[in-house]
């Protein structure tokens, strides 16, 4: 049994010299410690059937190979990871000089792009800019406004009723009357938020849009003020070359009130498809604001006069980006919110 273990060591040492991965590792293992098949584990069953004369050393020597086999298995083990490890760093060294990639940035939404320039325009003039709730009184969002309760802009086909008192507000002008109660004249004010109106969705409209409302009271206010401020936001929005004209109009809280229209910037007033051949497209309401919105408030009709005006966001969106329909606004698709 002495020469067996002697062929079974030298057996051992020539075959670990040709292990160069941890596969062939794997397979030297099974072959001499496995514990059904392997030689080690063979001679050990041997071992019960000697003369108990020849135990001692055949054990001894046993015991000695099966301890070198294992020693020797673990040592190459440590050898091969450590090879492998190296390997992998080599590889995957990161070359810092190289460009990284760069994650897509985000960027503000096109209506609230022009939301803020529409701010920063009044801001430079001396206006702030107000809030106030998106659920309104029917006394904010139409009785202060000089807006009677059989109005047919209270009918609930127009507007989205949370209860008998309480709407979804159709625009931001009560905003214009929580300020005016809080605040004395002189005041400038914008109203930029969400308003809610029962439209069907199409090209041109939404039962959720944007507005921007604007006030100015003061001593002395006159018409000639209301359009000059208008043109200057118009001209510096659009361009220089904008030209704006004035329609009488009727609105209830304005008195006189007009619709303002601006030469159209994609034939510069020539007629085109757009503003359907006439030259100009209309883009706001507004108009001096009535006396009798004053006395909601506890303003002095005689004493102070102002004007008020309306734009929705999107329209000016439209016309300023020439998109052909505001649904594209709301819809979230990238392919159209990554052109902004």
């Amino acid at each position: 049994m002495l020469k067996e273990i002697d062929a079974i060591k030298k057996s051992f040492e020539a075959e670990s010299k040709q292990i160069d991965s941890i596969d062939q590792l794997t397979s030297i293992r099974d072959k001499y410690l496995s514990r059904k098949r392997g030689l080690l584990t063979q001679l050990w069953k041997e071992f019960q059937g000697i003369p108990a004369e020849q135990r001692s050393e055949v054990g001894r020597r046993l015991g000695q190979l099966k301890i070198e086999v294992e020693d020797r298995l673990e040592r190459m083990k440590d050898e091969l990871d450590r090879q492998q490890l190296n390997a992998r760093i080599t590889s995957e060294t990161v070359d810092f000089t190289l460009p990284g990639n760069r994650r897509a940035v985000g960027h503000l939404h096109p209506v609230t792009q022009v939301r803020h320039q529409i701010e920063d325009i009044f801001c430079a003039m001396g206006y702030s800019i107000e809030d106030g709730p998106e659920i309104e009184t029917t006394y904010y969002n139409f009785e202060a406004l000089n807006i009677p309760e059989h109005h047919p802009a209270r009918d609930a086909q127009d507007t989205f009723y949370v209860s008998d008192s309480l709407v979804l507000r159709t625009h931001t002008s009560p905003v214009q009357i929580r300020t005016m109660e809080r605040q004395k004249p002189p005041l400038r004010i914008i109203c930029p938020g969400r308003c809610y109106r029962g439209d069907n969705p199409d090209a041109t409209h939404s039962p959720v849009f944007h507005q921007i409302e604007g006030l100015a009271v003061d001593e002395g206010i006159t018409f000639g003020d209301f359009k000059g401020t208008l043109e200057y936001f118009l001209k510096a929005f659009f361009s220089e070359k904008t030209r704006v004209r004035f329609r009488p109009s009727y609105f209830q809280f304005t008195e006189p009130s007009a619709e303002v229209d601006i030469s159209c910037i994609f034939c510069s007033g020539r007629g085109c498809r757009v503003c359907k051949m006439s030259g100009w497209i209309e883009v706001l309401g507004a108009g001096m604001v009535d006396p009798a919105v004053f006395a909601y408030v506890n303003y002095d009709p005689e004493k102070y006069t102002g004007f008020a005006f309306g734009v929705g966001i999107e329209r000016l969106a439209l016309i300023k980006y020439s998109v052909n329909n505001i649904q594209h606004f709301f819809e979230n698709d990238l392919r159209f919110l990554e052109q902004f």
